[in-house]
């Protein structure tokens, strides 16, 4: 099965798969990313297990890591994580904590679900199983961002958060900064209850409810179009509609390549998202 379309391309190559944006390989001089594929392999790091067995997982995470990241050509000890706990926090990567591992677990990310640097080779890394995962690229400035915007975090906004510290902090016009979105659940499976409803209508009162959220004809049940809302946020913050990428992909659709917790339940694995500032010049 080949997900590529017109924003994406597929790869297969060396016995594992991942996606990467047409558009941010326009600066494959600048900047390196992959968004992972194969629900054979999990970037889980932490699971319900007992000590050993959750010990025993991080280490299968971790040589996962690696892979993806040998395979784009990345030393994967730069990686740096978002802890990711629904919320709308976006940290400043400044430093690595750990010398001779990734920056996994680090406490300066707790409560973070949404990383931004202007440093070379710091990989920004994210996970989903359905949540939306959006990669954004300041060529300008030359920043990035990788930030986790479940639809918790796109009820606090978080994409627009990501978007106002990048200017806060770097200077970033909004007209230059490109925003790529991973593949998640989407409108068709994203089906929701009353209470839920009931926030999305609250908090989003300023925009136009009549495609993003729709009843379900046989039941008390609605459909919720969160990478819709994105789009508009990240529009109404000054990014161009073309700089607004979109993958296009339902997590829940290609459950088959794509970790989807709601296909999975509580067995659900996880994708990851990565994206790094290369030197400008430096071959992949």
């Amino acid at each position: 099965m080949d997900l590529s379309n017109e924003n994406i391309i597929h790869i297969k190559k060396n016995g594992i798969e991942y996606i990467q944006f047409k558009k941010l390989l326009e600066y494959k001089e600048l900047i390196n990313h992959a968004y992972s594929l194969g629900t054979n392999v999990d970037y889980m790091t932490e699971k319900p297990n007992k000590e050993e067995l959750e010990k025993e997982q991080y280490k299968i995470v971790i040589k996962n890591y690696k892979k993806l990241c040998d395979t784009i050509e990345s030393n994967y000890i730069n990686l740096v994580k978002a802890n990711q706990e629904h919320t709308d926090q976006v940290k400043i990567v400044t430093k690595k904590y750990k010398e001779k591992e990734p920056d996994i677990h680090i406490e300066n990310y707790s409560k973070t679900d949404g990383l931004i640097t202007n440093k070379e080779k710091y990989i920004l890394c994210t996970t989903n199983a359905d949540c939306i995962l959006l990669l954004f690229f300041d060529p300008i400035k030359k920043v990035i961002a990788n930030s986790h915007s479940g639809w918790k975090g796109t009820l606090q906004r978080i994409s627009v958060k990501t978007i106002r510290k990048m200017i806060e902090e770097y200077n970033c016009n909004p007209k230059d900064i490109i925003c790529c979105i991973c593949p998640s659940i989407r409108k068709c499976h994203f089906e929701v209850d009353k209470d839920v409803k009931d926030l999305f209508e609250k908090q989003f009162m300023d925009l136009n409810l009549n495609d993003i959220i729709v009843k379900q004809k046989e039941k008390e049940k609605w459909n919720i179009d969160t990478v819709l809302i994105n789009q508009i946020l990240l529009e109404k913050e000054g990014l161009k509609t073309e700089n607004i990428i979109d993958s296009g992909i339902c997590s829940v659709c290609n459950s088959n390549l794509i970790h989807s917790y709601r296909v999975e339940k509580q067995e659900y694995g996880l994708n990851t998202a990565l994206i790094e500032l290369i030197k400008q010049g430096e071959e992949l």
